[in-house]
């Protein structure tokens, strides 16, 4: 739904000049729009209008979904930025806090990963039932072939 803006019509953008000045296409921007990650105005024509800060939060929406964080995730913690001024580095430094431990978390398993990848490598097995890369933690595989959950 659009919000209200206190920012003169001059600064506002027009979805194009986001979408050229992010490198975003217009259907992102109306996409991250109705999950609610991005807000705009409407003008006298009912076009959407965008405050500039909203660069700023489509290059973290942007860097977030290359780091793997869910749009939810992502919509969740720009929630809590203010929509009344541009964020302050205080502002991107909490909402950049809140996914350290998943990403410190992942990094962790990425490099487990790598590791039992060079040992797999080197073994030379790859055996689906029996490899715990390929197979992690395969508990349904020891009732033998076929479906097993209804």
């Amino acid at each position: 739904m659009p919000r209200s803006t206190l920012v003169a019509p001059d600064k506002l953008l027009s979805v194009g000049q986001l979408a050229t000045r992010s490198g975003v296409a217009v259907t992102a921007l109306h996409f991250y729009e109705t999950k609610g990650l991005i807000h705009s105005t409407r003008n006298a024509g009912n076009q959407r209008r965008y405050p500039r800060a909203m660069l700023r939060r489509v290059a973290v929406i942007k860097m977030a979904q290359r780091l793997g964080i869910p749009l939810a995730d992502i919509a969740s913690a720009l929630s809590a930025l203010p929509n009344d001024h541009i964020p302050t580095a205080e502002d991107w430094r909490r909402l950049s806090q809140g996914w350290r431990a998943d990403l410190d978390r992942r990094i962790d398993e990425m490099i487990r990963l790598r590791d039992q990848l060079d040992g797999c490598i080197g073994c030379g097995c790859m055996s689906l039932k029996e490899c715990p890369l390929r197979n992690k933690q395969d508990h349904l595989g020891d009732e033998g072939p076929g479906p097993h959950l209804p």
